[in-house]
């Protein structure tokens, strides 16, 4: 099921810092001698964002200095680490594959102002090109998006960029295009799911290729029960025939974002859509039902 996480990397990164691990059953015990964990070095085996946070948060207290390697690039990383410091930590290289931590004995508390929802604003941002909406996307990060709006613009749509705003604009037909998802700064996997809505509607064949998560294209059954012309040639990559007319059908939400994808697809299909298992997106997508009436979407919460 999407959303179940490997825990190894982070049992791995415990005990490179000193911890010991022992299991009984399902349960792993994580214990430290003495006081601190111990400053160390560690590789991530594959990209992993909690997997970094969780091991520069353990590294910020630990004794000595503690080196992270292939370290996930997010913003969110970044973010994380310039709140750390300035309570205190001593943190270097966030935002790059080297991470660099030296233990401190205690930080103090702090503020902090949580940066925008990058998936959140794609999301969107993907609406409003899917509607020819002269939709306006403000309290953004025009910067975390980049990889996506270069895939937007690739396929005809236009937009007028500000320093935290961004804005689609009219513009012709859309093309069919391609993409595979990648770790931060590369395509998301998160704004994989509403972008294959908008393949539907591009004319062409677009190959959506997501190495990312298994079982992510698996809710496209439900876009091809809309209508969709869809051919799933693995578990990882799909090819979306467009444009198709989608019809309005009553569907259940399997994760977070593919539930948002289907709620893009229920408001340009004709007829009603009916979304079951919905709690998934508003974990997600604050009031999302009031957020899109707001802005002329047709949808209701029952």
């Amino acid at each position: 099921m999407l959303g179940k996480r490997p825990v190894d990397i982070f049992l791995q990164g415990f005990q490179a810092l000193g911890a010991k691990l022992t299991q009984s059953g399902e349960v792993i015990n994580v214990t430290v001698t003495g006081k601190r964990l111990a400053g160390g070095e560690f590789f991530f085996p594959r990209i992993s964002v909690t997997g970094t946070e969780a091991l520069i948060i353990a590294a910020v207290l630990a004794k000595g200095k503690t080196v992270l390697r292939n370290c996930a690039l997010e913003p969110e990383i970044s973010a994380l680490a310039r709140f750390l410091n300035s309570c205190g930590a001593k943190i270097k290289g966030a935002g790059t594959p080297t991470i660099t931590i030296q233990g401190v004995n205690k930080i103090k508390d702090g503020r902090c102002t949580i940066i925008p929802d990058r998936i959140e604003a794609g999301t969107f941002l993907v609406l409003g090109v899917l509607h020819h909406a002269k939709l306006l996307i403000t309290k953004c990060n025009p910067g975390h998006l980049e990889s996506l709006i270069t895939t937007l613009e690739k396929a005809g749509a236009k937009f007028k960029i500000g320093a935290s705003s961004i804005e689609c604009l009219p513009y012709g037909k859309l093309r069919s295009t391609s993409i595979i998802t990648h770790e931060y700064p590369g395509f998301a996997t998160d704004i994989q799911p509403p972008f294959t809505v908008l393949a539907t509607q591009a004319q062409g064949q677009s190959l959506i290729h997501d190495p990312i998560f298994p079982g992510r294209l698996f809710f496209t059954d439900s876009l091809v029960q809309m209508g969709a012309n869809i051919i799933m040639c693995d578990p990882h990559r799909i090819v979306v025939q467009g444009p198709t007319k989608l019809a309005g059908k009553k569907l259940a939400s399997p994760d977070i974002r593919a539930g948002i994808a289907l709620v893009l697809a229920g408001s340009i299909a004709e007829g009603e859509t009916v979304i079951d298992n919905i709690y998934q997106i508003d974990r997600g997508y604050e009031e999302i039902d009031k957020r899109l009436r707001e802005i002329g979407v047709n949808i209701k919460r029952i």
